[in-house]
C-alpha cells in the first residue's frame, strides 16, 4: 500500500503554460528543505492551451506531480474543490499557478497549523503584484464582504491557504464560494488565523477576472453566505439521556 503523504499542495489550473514550467521547479526548492512527503496535485479546469501536456511530462519526471483533468472549463471553485476531494495528505495547500503566490510561504503556514485549523494569507504588499485600479477595488470588495458577512479578514480575496485534512471532509463548495472558505469553515467552529503572505508581479498571461465575473458575481454570493450565518441552527445539547443505548429489535 503507498503510504498517504504529509502535505498535499492543491494547484487550480487555467491556461498557465507558460507558468508551470516555473512554478514547480519552485515547489520542489522549497519543499526539499522540510523533511515533508508531499503532492502537488495540478487540477487543469479545461485549460485550451498545453498546461494539461506539461503536467504530464512533468509526471513523467517527477511522481509527486499530479493531474487531475476536468472535462470542461468549470471555474476556480470546481478546479479546488476536485482538488480537495483527491487530496491524499495530512495537511493541504492551495495556490495558484500563476506565480503571484510565493511557494516560500508554505513552511510558514504549515507551521501555524499546529495550533490552527486553517491559514489563510494576506497579501500585505500587494501593490507590488497589482494594477492600481485592481487594488482599489479589492479594498472595496474586502470592506464590503467583512461588512456583510461579519468579519474581520483583511485579505478575503486571497485564495493561499492552508489547512487540517479535517476542515476539508465536509465542506460544500457551490459555485464562487473559493472565496468564502475561511467564513464557512468559521461557521463550523474551525479556527482561522490570517497571516501575511509575499504577493508577486504577475510575469505571464493576463488576470481571469474583471468586474462582470469578479464584483458582481461575488456580491450576490455575498449576499448568499450572509443568509447562511443567518440562518444557521445555534443550540447546546444539555442532557442527552441513552445515548450509548442501542436501538429496540424490529
Amino acid at each position: 500500500m503507498t503510504t498517504a503523504p504529509d502535505l498535499s499542495i492543491v494547484v487550480p489550473v487555467y491556461n498557465e503554460e507558460d507558468n508551470l514550467p516555473l512554478l514547480w521547479p519552485e515547489i520542489r526548492e522549497v519543499m526539499a528543505t522540510t523533511p515533508l512527503r508531499y503532492e502537488v496535485v495540478f487540477v487543469d479546469d479545461g485549460s485550451q492551451d498545453r498546461s494539461a501536456e506539461i503536467i504530464r511530462e512533468l509526471r513523467e519526471a517527477d511522481p509527486r506531480v499530479r493531474l487531475v483533468r476536468l472535462k470542461a472549463n468549470a471555474g476556480e471553485t470546481a478546479a479546488t474543490d476536485a482538488g480537495f476531494k483527491t487530496a491524499r495528505g495530512r495537511h493541504v495547500v492551495v495556490m495558484d499557478a500563476d506565480l503571484q503566490n510565493d511557494p516560500h510561504d508554505i513552511p510558514t503556514m504549515l507551521g501555524h497549523l499546529d495550533q490552527w485549523d486553517a491559514v489563510t494569507g494576506w497579501r500585505v504588499n500587494r501593490g507590488e503584484g497589482d494594477s492600481v485600479v485592481r487594488r482599489v477595488s479589492s479594498r472595496i470588495a474586502n470592506r464590503l464582504r467583512n461588512a456583510l458577512s461579519d468579519e474581520t479578514i483583511q485579505d478575503s480575496g486571497c485564495t493561499f491557504r492552508a489547512f487540517r485534512r479535517e476542515c476539508l471532509a465536509d465542506l460544500v463548495l457551490y459555485k464562487g464560494f473559493h472565496r468564502f472558505i475561511p467564513t464557512l469553515l468559521k461557521m463550523r467552529g474551525f479556527r482561522v488565523l490570517e497571516i501575511p503572505v509575499h504577493h508577486r508581479p504577475r510575469r505571464f498571461g493576463q488576470s481571469k477576472y474583471g468586474i462582470g465575473n469578479r464584483a458582481v458575481r461575488a456580491f450576490f454570493d455575498l449576499l448568499v453566505v450572509r443568509w447562511m450565518k443567518d440562518r444557521r441552527q445555534r443550540y447546546e445539547v444539555a442532557e442527552d439521556l441513552g445515548a450509548d443505548e442501542r436501538p429496540p429489535r424490529a
